[in-house]
């Protein structure tokens, strides 16, 4: 956590440079261009027979709307394809760059990023295998998408899709240094984005103003993308490397049906700010949901985790993710003094066996400060004691208001199944409804200073687990489906969450006045009252 400033600021200087292009000449348009191994850089290029050879002549001509340019399938080129200011711009008539013929064209980018589009929108990009070599992998991006006009609207369209981009410091960035003038109605689909430096993909702004919100990106949806094995930096200790997806500078965002794991495993050890699998940071109105993040590292004592709301994210949703192995927590909200992070939820989410390196975390956690109308509901945490010492299913710190944890199912092996830093009034943190079972060892919650060996200890010493004068709260077994402690050790492992036994949990519609949630993490109906937790029986 705490990190977000670092990563915007060193990505900036870093990826500009990749939007340099060459000059393009004119050629009218539309028109269709091709470019093969065995094309000829004399010819017309307008034709398969007719191809040109190299991207080098590609970049000559200047891509109007509606301009197709379409590079041999199977084959392999030198260079980078670029898309500038005074090209394509349309989104009705978007200009194309994608692959012809059998199978998709590899791009080798030696210093620059594979495919850049600066300035300019109404470019759709598809079935390219980009790889980066020398300096791209230290100062560029497999795709990079990049505005710094000054006063414009930002620019609309762009599709990336079927891309596979490993060897850059990024493998997809969509950046501006100026509010409001970035990209709008971005969609990013089926992308593989691995062995990148630093991020699977980025999106980034200029530094936020909490007082003055502005947000570089409007309408960004990233759906069926996989960032992983994108390793970090070991030289970098203050900014966060190693990440999978990571949402900045937004105002709307989709993250769906996507994963990122096993990503870090080279992050500094004396690294400040630590990478995570997805999360975001300057951000409103962001959904994260149906995805997965799953054995994600930090080299240093910081984050690590599966799935993230940072520093100024407001009104945005993580909801039906599966979290396990992380060495951080599963799931977690931070923000820092000063910075607003009001009206976030955490919902029909299940975390296994997260926060392995760094166990005090715990599986879900809720740190920094001026977090207010947190809503974490119907998720499920199971936590087993690591090797690094003992854990918790949740952690709670103090500074936040009107945070609420309610109808969530919580299991350890005898650690606390709950850590509160101090002992904090129903005010600032409300536990209602919540099913907390250890199925091993002695069960214990630990609040401040106080150790509580059971539920009516734990009520009646701070008030936690009532509503209104009657008691809440259960601390029997879910029964699940894979035993008193399940673990996940794939994507395909989440129905060992099932519970067999039924506990219903409160009325969160009737009681609070939460938007009812239709269906449970594995898409069946959800009862009035719901069964606590994030599958139903």
């Amino acid at each position: 956590m705490w990190r977000t400033r670092t990563l915007a600021t060193a990505v900036l200087g870093l990826l500009v440079g990749g939007c340099t292009a060459a000059p393009h000449y004119g050629a009218p348009s539309p028109k269709t261009y091709y470019v093969s191994t065995h094309g000829d850089d004399s010819a017309e290029g307008t034709s398969t027979d007719k191809a040109w050879r190299t991207l080098g002549r590609a970049e000559q001509v200047m891509l109007r709307p509606g301009d197709r340019l379409l590079l041999e399938g199977g084959a392999r080129f030198a260079g980078t394809i670029t898309v500038s200011g005074n090209e394509a711009g349309d989104a009705e008539r978007p200009v194309i760059v994608g692959s012809y013929g059998s199978g998709r064209a590899t791009l080798v980018a030696a210093g620059s990023a594979g495919v850049s589009v600066h300035n300019t929108a109404g470019v759709e990009i598809h079935d390219l295998i980009l790889r980066g070599r020398g300096s791209a992998r230290t100062s560029q991006a497999g795709v990079n998408l990049y505005n710094d006009t000054p006063a414009e609207a930002r620019r609309a369209h762009v599709i990336v899709s079927d891309v596979d981009a490993s060897g850059f410091q990024v493998g997809i960035g969509v950046g501006s240094t100026i509010s409001g003038s970035g990209f709008t109605d971005v969609l990013i689909r089926r992308a593989e984005l691995h062995g990148n430096k630093d991020t699977g993909l980025l999106t980034y702004g200029p530094e936020f103003d909490d007082n003055r919100p502005a947000y570089a990106h409007e309408n960004i949806d990233i759906t069926n993308v996989h960032a992983y094995d994108n390793p970090g930096d070991p030289a970098a200790i203050y900014r966060p490397t190693g990440n999978g997806i990571v949402i900045g500078g937004v105002r709307q965002a989709i993250v769906r049906n996507s994963s990122a794991h096993d990503n870090g495993r080279q992050a500094a050890a004396k690294a400040y700010y630590g990478p995570g699998g997805i999360w975001a940071y300057d951000s409103t109105g962001v959904l994260v949901e149906h995805n997965s993040a799953y054995r994600n590292h930090s080299g240093s004592d910081v984050d690590g985790a599966g799935f993230g709301m940072d520093t100024s994210v407001s009104n945005s949703t993580l909801q039906y993710n599966l979290s396990f192995q992380n060495d951080g927590s599963g799931f977690y909200v931070f923000s820092r003094w000063g910075h607003p992070h009001p009206n976030n939820t955490i919902r029909y989410n299940i975390s296994s066996n997260d926060a392995r390196k760094m166990p005090h975390n715990g599986g879900l956690t809720v740190h920094g400060s001026n977090i207010s109308n947190l809503q974490i509901y119907q998720n499920t945490v199971v936590m087993t004691r690591s090797p690094a010492g003992e854990g918790t299913a949740v952690r709670v710190h103090p500074n936040n208001n009107a945070v609420s944890l309610r109808n969530n199912i919580l299991v350890t092996d005898g650690d606390p199944l709950v850590v509160s830093d101090t002992d904090l009034s129903t005010s600032q943190v409300i536990f209602q409804g919540n099913q907390y079972y250890t199925a091993k060892g002695q069960w214990l919650v630990r609040w401040g200073d106080e150790n509580f060996r059971g539920l009516e200890d734990w009520r009646y010493s701070t008030g936690q687990e009532r509503l209104d004068s009657r008691s809440t709260g259960a601390t029997a077994s879910p029964c699940f489906d894979g035993g008193p402690l399940p673990e996940a050790d794939s994507p395909s492992d989440a129905r060992r969450f099932v519970p067999d036994c039924r506990h219903a949990g409160l009325d969160l519609h009737a009681r609070f006045g939460l938007v009812p949630v239709s269906v449970d993490y594995f898409g069946r109906a959800v009862t009035a009252p719901p069964n606590t937790g994030a599958a139903q029986p």
